[in-house]
């Protein structure tokens, strides 16, 4: 299935060869975090040499190798959200997709969840460490969030939205959603990823929850990171 991915970002539509550029980049970032360094320019070949790197690590390996970031995030996305008091920024890309059902995407999304398809998961954009379903159903996330310079972790409870501050959009009969805790259980935020089927193909509003204290440049970078990932889940859905 031939498909066509628009990106839009503040009602600005970006280029698919912006997001890839900035896939290039991050992908860089992430080899020297993990201790490589990128082979060439070529996007591809980055991807390529990036998934061997996690896999070669482990998620023992990836834990070692961000057990200083995350001794650094955790409690600071504690202590945000305290003083937050709840309230929240929120960071938004929409997607226009040119063919296939927002209840194909949906479904598949759901379903790799489920299975703990972590490669599918971590492939999905270079800021992907660990992405894995406990046996309650709850999903352990380690990533780069935005223009963090941190990687952190924290935990989405999609059976729980009650702290969720975003609202349902009536013209969306479709959502992703829940909400994101420590692993202590605090809630820090969450996601509420709305879609609808539009001419012949869908529309994904795609949308992250963040304490309302968080950095300004987390939100903005924040929005290329979705639609890098959900760009890449996608084509995995429909190819």
């Amino acid at each position: 299935m031939k498909l066509n991915i628009t990106t839009i970002i503040n009602g600005h539509e970006i280029p698919r060869t912006h997001i890839l550029d900035w896939e290039k980049h991050r992908a860089k970032v992430v080899l020297k975090k993990l201790g490589v360094q990128p082979i060439g320019e070529d996007l591809a070949t980055l991807q390529s040499q990036l998934m061997a790197r996690k896999q070669m690590l482990g998620t023992d390996g990836l834990l070692n190798r961000l057990r200083l970031d995350l001794a650094l995030s955790s409690p600071t996305a504690a202590l945000t959200a305290y003083l937050s008091r709840g309230a929240r920024r929120f960071s938004v890309t929409e997607l226009v997709v040119s063919s296939g059902t927002a209840e194909q995407f949906v479904d598949w999304f759901n379903q790799r969840a489920q299975i703990n398809d972590e490669q599918s998961m971590i492939a999905a954009t270079p800021d992907h460490y660990i992405i894995r379903t406990a046996p309650d159903g709850s999903q352990e996330v380690i990533e780069t969030n935005g223009g963090s310079p941190l990687a952190a972790r924290f935990f989405i409870d999609y059976q729980d939205l009650s702290s969720l501050r975003s609202a349902v959009e009536p013209s969306y009969p479709l959502q992703i959603a829940g909400v994101a805790k420590t692993k202590g259980g605090m809630p820090i935020g969450g996601v509420r990823h709305q879609f609808r089927n539009e001419g012949n193909g869908f529309r994904a509003r795609l949308l992250v929850e963040f304490p309302l204290l968080i950095l300004p440049q987390v939100i903005s970078g924040h929005q290329w990171h979705l639609a890098s990932e959900f760009s890449h889940w996608i084509e995995a859905a429909f190819a």
